[in-house]
C-alpha cells in the first residue's frame, strides 16, 4: 500500500503548515490586529488532513479492493490504516516512555491534582453545550460544579463537587451536532488525535474555542497542553495489556473526549 507522490501544491501547504509551527509566539501575534494566529491550529490540522487524504487516493491493488469492498462502511480505510500506523509509532517511541516517566517521577496525589484541574476546565464546554442541545438541566450541574471546584476547589485541584454527589454528563460540539440531526459519520482517524468521525472532527474547533486553557499565552498554553496530553496517555498505562493492538488511538480518543477535560 503506497501513497501518490505528492504534488507541489501539497508540499507548499506541508512546509506552510511546518513553518507556522516553528514560528515563536510573539512572532505569531499580528501586531496590527492583535489576532493570534495560534486559533488556526485546528484549521491548519484539518488542512493537513485533506492533503494527506490526497495521498491515500492511490489506485488499490487487486487484493485491496476486495479488503475495501468487505468494509463499505469504512470508504476511507487507507488512509485511516497509514494514520492509525503513524500514531502507533509516535506513541511507542515518544508519548508512552514520557507518560512512564510522568508517572514515575510526579507522585500520586499530585497527578491527582492535575487531573481534577483539567477535568474542571472540561466543564465550561459541558455547559455551553448542554444549553444548545437542549439540556439545561445538565448544563446547570456543569456550571455548579466548574464554580464549587474553582473556589472551595482551590482552582479545581481538588474534587469538592463529586464528593458532594453533583455530577454532570460531559458534552462536546460533536454531540451537539448529533442532536442537531447530523446522525450518520463516516469513521476518521487523526494525525495525533486518533480515532473520530468526520461529526467529530468538525466540533474540534469550537470546543477548543470553549477551552479556557486556549485564551492562555502561548508560553503557558502549549506547556499546559502537552501535560494533559501526557497525563491522560499516563492513566490507562495500567490498563494497556487489556487493549487489543495499539494504545495510540484509544489514547488520543479518550483526551479527545474529555477524559481530562
Amino acid at each position: 500500500m503506497g501513497f501518490a507522490p505528492a504534488s507541489d501544491s501539497d508540499i507548499l501547504r506541508v512546509n506552510a503548515l511546518r513553518d507556522n509551527a516553528m514560528l515563536t509566539p510573539s512572532a505569531k501575534r499580528n501586531k496590527v490586529t492583535g489576532y493570534n494566529p495560534r486559533r488556526l491550529v485546528v484549521p491548519l490540522m484539518l488542512s493537513l488532513i485533506m492533503v494527506l487524504g490526497g495521498c491515500a487516493t492511490t489506485q488499490p491493488s487487486e487484493s485491496e479492493e476486495e479488503s475495501f469492498s468487505a468494509h463499505p462502511e469504512d470508504p476511507w480505510e487507507g488512509f485511516n490504516r497509514r494514520v492509525f500506523a503513524f500514531n502507533d509509532v509516535l506513541d511507542r517511541y515518544t508519548l508512552k516512555p514520557i507518560s512512564q516517566t510522568y508517572v514515575k517521577v510526579i507522585p500520586g496525589p499530585v497527578r491527582t491534582g492535575v487531573g481534577n484541574v483539567f477535568s474542571n476546565l472540561g466543564e465550561v464546554r459541558t455547559a455551553v453545550n448542554s444549553l444548545l442541545q437542549g439540556k439545561p438541566s445538565n448544563a446547570g450541574l456543569a456550571t455548579s460544579r466548574f464554580l464549587i471546584n474553582s473556589t472551595v476547589g482551590i482552582g479545581g485541584l481538588l474534587d469538592y463537587a463529586t464528593l458532594m454527589e453533583i455530577t454532570a454528563d460531559k458534552e462536546d460540539f460533536g454531540q451537539t451536532l448529533g442532536v442537531w440531526g447530523w446522525e450518520d459519520s463516516r469513521y476518521l482517524v487523526l494525525p495525533l488525535w486518533g480515532p473520530s468521525t468526520l461529526r467529530d472532527t468538525a466540533g474540534l474547533l469550537p470546543d477548543r474555542e470553549l477551552y479556557p486553557i486556549t485564551y492562555l499565552d502561548g508560553d503557558v498554553e502549549i506547556p499546559l497542553q502537552i501535560l494533559r496530553i501526557v497525563h491522560a496517555r499516563a492513566g490507562i498505562l495500567d490498563q494497556e495489556s487489556m487493549i487489543q493492538g495499539s494504545a495510540t488511538a484509544l489514547c488520543v480518543m479518550l483526551i479527545c473526549r474529555g477524559v481530562t477535560s
